[in-house]
């Protein structure tokens, strides 16, 4: 039997009355391995079973880790696994221009200032403080709130969090609370390098492409709190959210391309469908084709989460 998966209904304050947009937004460091192969099908299969779109973000705003030519795999691994987007695909690395607006109208609302901390200050401040955030995060004390001493330069730019707890319903995993000037500390926006960050990019990206539900890995449920607190400033609809577990290598790690995760075997599609499909808790299909699996699994994660 498969291995049950909760059921969790979203709160009102994150309920919307738009059509159901999702999104798969993978970095194009490498190719998609297993692990990756499951957000894109949680993500999928949710959208399709809500009669909504599903959207393609290849998020390469961190210039330094894109291999060259992974978004054209990631894209034709997608094609030969039958997995179908909507709309236009948007490329982060063609957007500096908006996420530019976006960092003056914080700057203007006067939550944007210079940090000239290192890795090193901030692990050993949090550690002075007694302060430790989730998965092993140190969190920053807000040593440059008031300015930075010394004559030292900015190594990054930081907003000013709200010292409050926010809540929210993951349809997955359940309520949670996170007070993240607390747990996290004013977190970068924009990088010493000149690039904007994954956190702020992310916020406006989902935003702009009215983005209305987000199913991604675990990894992620900490970043939440923070991305919709960021949204909630820039005057955006925080999306529902479902936070889906990891899958794990033989040593317990996160798969992932830095442990060296293999690509996705496109040459036997409904083997790794199914693969993707088991890790998500659920039995394999009596299925032979690509078109006949989605069908099923469609329908499948439709009863499962009492889809409409």
């Amino acid at each position: 039997m498969s291995t049950s998966v909760p059921l969790i209904l979203p709160t009102p304050s994150h309920t919307t009355c738009a059509p159901y947009t999702g999104r798969f937004a993978p970095s194009p460091s490498g190719p998609l391995h297993d692990g990756s192969l499951v957000a894109a099908m949680a993500s999928f299969l949710d959208a399709r079973a809500h009669h909504g779109r599903w959207l393609l973000r290849i998020e390469d705003i961190d210039t330094p880790r894109v291999a060259r030519d992974a978004d054209r795999i990631i894209l034709s691994q997608l094609r030969q696994l039958g997995m179908r987007w909507d709309g236009d695909i948007i490329w982060q690395s063609q957007r500096l221009s908006r996420y530019a607006d976006i960092y003056q109208q914080l700057d203007r609302q006067g939550l944007i200032y210079g940090c000239a901390c290192t890795r090193h200050e901030i692990a050993s401040n949090a550690e002075q403080a007694g302060l430790a955030g989730e998965d092993g995060e140190r969190p920053y004390v807000g040593t440059c709130r008031a300015g930075i001493a010394g004559g030292r330069s900015p190594r990054a730019w930081r907003v000013r969090m709200p010292d409050e707890a926010y809540s929210f319903t993951d349809r997955w995993v359940g309520e949670r609370t996170q007070n993240v000037a607390q747990a996290v500390g004013d977190m970068i926006v924009k990088r010493a390098d000149g690039l904007f960050a994954y956190q702020l990019v992310v916020v406006v990206d989902d935003h702009d492409q009215q983005v209305t539900d987000i199913v991604r890995g675990q990894d992620l449920l900490s970043s939440t709190a923070r991305q919709h607190q960021l949204a909630r400033m820039l005057g955006f609809t925080p999306p529902r959210m479902m936070h889906i577990p990891l899958v794990l290598d033989g040593e317990g790690r996160k798969l992932s391309k830095q442990n060296h995760a293999q690509a996705i075997d496109v040459h036997n599609p409904v083997k790794s469908l199914q693969r993707a499909w088991a890790a998500l808790g659920f039995d394999v299909l009596p299925v032979n084709t690509v078109n006949d699996f989605w069908d099923a699994a469609v329908a499948a994660w439709r009863q499962r989460f009492n889809i409409g």
